[in-house]
């Protein structure tokens, strides 16, 4: 019997000591979590008696427990930290390349990307220039969906068939124009397991924290407890609808900002 759901799991950037962050603003880093901290929630999820699997592995829905591991960005440690000790492992994992990142401080270079691919792992898109998606007009849209997966497509020369949405924000026009561009799915940042019911082009996903205790990470490899996760992700989205995308950001801004003493 395949696996009732699957979580999906998020990462970005992994902190290495002595190497300097992409960015260094409080909303960035607070998704930024330690090398040693991967490594202790990868050693969990064996200990969970589960394996880490790619996003096409997880749509198959193997019979054996399974966590979809992602990354988001493209960030150079995906090669240099996530992908060796993944491997190690015999995990698989997706990594949703910015293709507008690639080559800046921090980032992969197109052929470290290829390399990536040539290990084992998954190539998905994460758009070309990292915008919240439902802002853009129709051809902004087919820009970071369908030229951003043609731009990888020529670097690994090889189908790019899963793509992660900036930030999570989605609308209908995004999975339209993600379906014509054939994808097989679109990944946002709904809290929730995915089941073979769930629609592939709204799967959700867990985000890794800075912050998350390894209680709770346990718990969500286990999959208890994510009625609260989903609850406090639905009351979020409730405010980012609210304020809109810029004024949600204002005020987010605000209360990560670092406080004077």
């Amino acid at each position: 019997m395949p696996a009732a759901s699957i979580p999906y799991l998020m990462y970005h950037e992994l902190e290495l000591p002595g190497r300097p962050l992409c960015q260094s603003e409080p909303g960035y880093v607070r998704y930024i979590i330690s090398e040693r901290d991967f490594r202790e929630q990868m050693f969990e999820i064996q200990r969970a008696g589960a394996r880490g699997v790619s996003v096409s592995d997880a749509l198959s829905f193997p019979t054996s427990p399974a966590v979809a591991i992602t990354f988001d960005d493209g960030c150079e440690t995906d090669l240099l930290y996530a992908a060796p000790f993944l491997r190690e492992l015999g995990f698989k994992a997706t990594f949703f390349v910015t293709t507008g990142f690639l080559g800046k401080p921090g980032y992969m270079k197109p052929p470290q990307v290829h390399e990536l691919w040539k290990l084992g792992f998954e190539i998905g898109c994460h758009s070309m220039t990292h915008p919240y998606l439902p802002d853009l007009d129709e051809d902004g849209l087919r820009r970071e969906i369908v030229d951003a997966k043609q731009e990888l497509e020529q670097i690994t020369g090889h189908a790019v068939e899963h793509f992660s949405c900036p930030g999570g924000r989605y609308d209908e026009r995004v999975i339209r124009i993600a379906r014509e561009a054939s994808y097989k799915s679109l990944s946002t940042s709904r809290t929730r397991a995915n089941s073979c019911t769930t629609d592939s082009f709204q799967l959700g996903r867990f985000a890794v924290m800075r912050d998350t205790p390894m209680p709770a990470f346990r718990k969500l490899v286990l999959g208890q407890g994510l009625w609260a996760l989903s609850l406090q992700a639905s009351l979020l989205g409730g405010a980012k609808q609210l304020l809109g995308n810029s004024l949600y950001d204002r005020v987010r801004g605000l209360f990560l900002a670092p406080r004077g003493r």
